[in-house]
């Protein structure tokens, strides 16, 4: 699929994005293992979603899909059996790194593939960890010498055997790798304690202790240095095995995925004389770094009908048209930007001044060398823009003009280019779109509606 954006006038409306992805992954999980029917409401619909899904279907448990609305009647902690196949977690590290935690616990083996990207993409990160548990992976060889790539097979544990609790501290802020982790304590004898040295972002934590799980979490002091205004709400997250019993189903909400909705308060904030509104954001502090970036390039991002759903903080966020200013993002704001970098580029190409982006090295291991593509892209609509070892620098506002472009099969890299070209001069294409179903199918339709010029086309 490519799309095909011309300029556009002003941006007017007020619409919800998809269910928050990240969410909806431990939303399945944790529901597969309670007891009883869960109801998720503001399911994702991604890809990504549907392979954890799928993989869960797999290993017996009945998922049902409706819409936004998704229906898993639980297993329990116990009730999982060995998949007959393969389970193909596609584009989706999150899905890979996520069934590790859950499956380095159980009695039997599994297999775990992913498609050409995921295969490239490290995962010794989350292996270190479950292995010191006592957990048993096996990987092949790749890029980097040392480090574990898919496929990978996760042995099953020897009858009547146990994980061992450990206490661990992260190397890097990783949700994913935490998220593994307390998933594995699960099935461990004794307390099992992730420490923090940044925000690694805290929905699995938030779901465990929403859904009644013996989980822990130990305050911290505010950070220092590169904080950039981010005060930890705390320093470790403890799961107790040995107390881990059986655990009631309970309805979830999954509030909107913040990192969709970046694309449209980013459209909003670009496109002169515009205003948008995205109802039912989630805006977790753990993730929310872009919501700061837009505040310090001039941004207002207004706030209303906050809320919490299924433990989750959940806002009404509203951007008008702006003069952008630079900014430095690095340190933990980058951490809690992370998945929104691209579009931070996208935004700083029309910032009056020099923009900064550091800290970012790991997106180097996504979907796509994100920092590379998003340089070498936004060059070609005429952006002044250097690639830094660990991220970007922009020199800003650049009169972009209409090209072909490509995502280079990565949905963050698509909608950026996107974005950007909404305020370009001529035509811009952007080529390999398909991705974007990954996280956000809607995502044509959603601007299309709010007036701007896109399409797409087989």
């Amino acid at each position: 699929m490519r799309l095909r954006v011309r300029r556009s006038g002003p941006l007017r409306g007020d619409l919800g994005v998809p269910g928050d992805k990240s969410v909806s992954h431990r939303a399945l999980i944790l529901a597969a293992l309670a007891d009883g029917e869960t109801v998720v409401d503001g399911f994702s619909g991604g890809e990504d979603n549907q392979r954890t899904a799928a993989a869960l279907r797999a290993m017996g448990v009945d998922v049902a899909e409706g819409g936004d609305r998704v229906r898993v009647r639980g297993v329990g902690l116990h009730g999982l059996r060995p998949a007959a196949d393969v389970l193909d977690c596609g584009n989706s590290g999150t899905t890979m790194r996520l069934l590790c935690g859950l499956l380095c616990g159980q009695g039997f083996a599994a297999r775990l593939d992913g498609d050409e990207t995921l295969r490239r993409r490290p995962m010794r990160r989350v292996a270190e960890p479950l292995e010191r548990m006592g957990g048993r992976l096996r990987g092949a060889p790749g890029a980097r010498p040392g480090d574990l790539y898919a496929p990978l097979v996760v042995d099953g544990l020897a009858p009547g055997t146990r994980l061992a609790a450990i206490d661990y501290a992260l190397p890097v802020a990783s949700a994913q790798v935490k998220g593994a982790v307390l998933l594995a304590g699960l099935f461990a004898r004794g307390v099992t304690r992730v420490r923090e040295r940044g925000p690694a972002r805290d929905h699995t934590d938030r779901m465990m202790a929403y859904l009644g799980l013996p989980l822990r979490r130990t305050p911290g002091a505010p950070s220092g240095g590169g904080g950039q205004g981010w005060p930890p709400p705390w320093a470790a997250a403890e799961i107790d095995g040995g107390a881990a019993g059986r655990f009631a189903a309970r309805p979830i909400t999954v509030p909107g995925d913040l990192s969709s909705a970046a694309f449209l308060l980013a459209a909003a904030a670009l496109v002169p004389g515009s205003r948008v509104r995205v109802r039912g954001c989630g805006v977790n502090p753990t993730r929310s770094g872009i919501l700061d970036v837009l505040a310090r390039m001039g941004v207002a991002v207004a706030r209303g009908a906050e809320r919490d759903e299924s433990g989750e903080p959940v806002a009404d966020l509203a951007v008008a048209a702006a003069d952008l200013g630079p900014t430095t993002v690095a340190g933990d704001l980058t951490v809690r930007a992370i998945d929104e970098v691209p579009i931070i580029a996208a935004l700083a190409t029309r910032a009056a001044g020099v923009t900064e982006i550091r800290d970012a090295s790991e997106l180097r291991v996504k979907e796509s060398d994100r920092l590379a593509v998003m340089a070498g892209e936004l060059r070609r609509l005429g952006a002044e823009i250097e690639e830094l070892p660990d991220g970007l620098r922009v020199a800003g506002p650049a009169r972009l003009r209409g090209a072909a472009c490509r995502s280079h099969g990565d949905h963050r890299i698509a909608m950026a280019l996107a974005v950007a070209a909404l305020v370009a001069e001529g035509e811009t294409v952007v080529e390999e779109a398909d991705n974007i179903a990954t996280s956000y199918p809607g995502f044509v339709d959603a601007l299309g509606a709010l007036g701007a010029d896109i399409r797409s086309e087989p």
